[in-house]
């Protein structure tokens, strides 16, 4: 279908053009120079100590669960108001993932109190998502963490510039997994990245990136080594040359990429108080600094959503929904040992929430039409 206004969209340049012809003409496709330059400017621009270039943050997000040493036995409290890689690589070690609801309607990150209800004698880690790029309660939550002696995750997939106390989100637990998948602030088509201050798990993530060896092909290549032992039972997450390279022309037009974010989400705001006033829109409290991955709302409560997004549709306006919560799929439903709290926060904005268009080549003409369309089609 041809949109008049998708729901999201890359900004690609000559800048990208550049990057992958230099990769194809240097002959060396695999990891090697250019994720290294990626991994050291990621680390520079997040505060990372160290930042791992991987295939895709749900790989990233694995290596985080093995890297703390989660397994059969273990259980992980995370929300269930996210996507369902977060839950799914839990589960890949054998580990039990619990979810625990979301803080409010205006706030739709995990919710340290239920955080509490949550937890037993089997709860090893918890995992974060920082939903839409804002930061959880992560004062609280470290608390939590502190007393109980657990680990913190973050999947920071929605957080590429988003900061607390100054603080980039990705930074505060043990590890940071984010995501350049195509409807990032910035991508790489598919891929992702691990960050964290520990030089024992950096060293850890290294192997497990790939296949537990203690050498790769580049180091080989630049005659660092000539052979190498597996020491670990690894994966093959590595990244390429090529999408590490557009990674770097992306990470780069990141401050103005997340600028002109911030300038629609407040125009959305003025146009949807006018216009919609009846539909919710998330995150008016001050905390941090969000990078605005995405423009959710909530419509007000017995409006039939599918209706809601016809209406749209038919309008031209792309929209969609973040997210279904996990607890719901059929792979999740019926295991009792997923849940420990209600809910009740989660399952609300499970039924009401809609994400409306938001990249930085949207014009406000563009805002404008889709805070008419929604006007329109809530009253519908």
């Amino acid at each position: 279908m041809s949109w008049k206004v998708p729901l999201a969209d890359i900004d690609l340049g000559l800048e990208e053009e550049e990057a992958v012809l230099r990769v194809v003409r240097s002959r060396w496709l695999s990891m090697g120079e250019e994720t290294q330059n990626f991994e050291k400017e990621f680390a520079e621009f997040s505060g990372a100590k160290h930042a791992l270039a991987v295939t895709n943050a749900t790989a990233a997000l694995h290596m985080a669960c093995m890297a703390v040493n989660l397994g059969p036995g273990d259980e992980v409290i995370l929300p269930s108001l996210t996507f369902v890689a977060t839950a799914n690589a839990v589960r890949y070690t054998g580990a039990t993932p619990v979810f625990a609801d979301v803080e409010s309607e205006d706030w739709l990150t995990v919710s340290p109190a239920s955080i509490e209800k949550c937890l037993t004698e089997k709860t090893r880690a918890i995992l974060i998502v920082h939903y839409a790029g804002y930061p959880c309660d992560m004062a609280a939550i470290q608390a939590i963490a502190k007393k109980h002696n657990l680990a913190i995750l973050e999947d920071s997939a929605h957080t590429i510039g988003s900061y607390l106390d100054e603080r980039h989100l990705g930074t505060f637990g043990a590890v940071g997994c984010f995501s350049f998948f195509s409807n990032k602030n910035m991508t790489t088509g598919e891929g992702g990245m691990v960050t964290t201050n520990d030089d024992a798990l950096a060293e850890k993530l290294r192997v497990l990136r790939s296949h537990g060896m203690t050498s790769l092909t580049w180091d080989r290549h630049k005659g660092h080594a000539w052979s190498y032992d597996v020491v670990d039972l690894g994966y093959n997450y590595r990244i390429d040359e090529l999408r590490s390279a557009i990674g770097r022309a992306q990470l780069k037009k990141i401050p103005r990429f997340n600028q002109r974010r911030a300038e629609l989400t407040r125009l959305y705001r003025e146009l949807l108080s006018e216009l919609a006033p009846q539909v919710g829109v998330p995150f008016n409290e001050e905390r941090g600094v969000s990078c605005h991955h995405i423009m959710p709302v909530l419509l007000p409560r017995g409006t039939d959503r599918v209706q809601f997004m016809e209406a749209m549709k038919a309008q031209g306006i792309q929209t969609s929904i973040h997210y279904p919560p996990i607890h719901h799929f059929q792979n999740y439903e019926g295991h009792q040992e997923f849940l420990r709290d209600d809910l009740r926060v989660t399952e609300e904005v499970g039924a009401r929430e809609v994400t409306l268009p938001l990249y930085p080549l949207l014009t406000d003409e563009d805002v404008r039409a889709v805070a008419e369309a929604v006007q329109k089609s809530v009253r519908g």
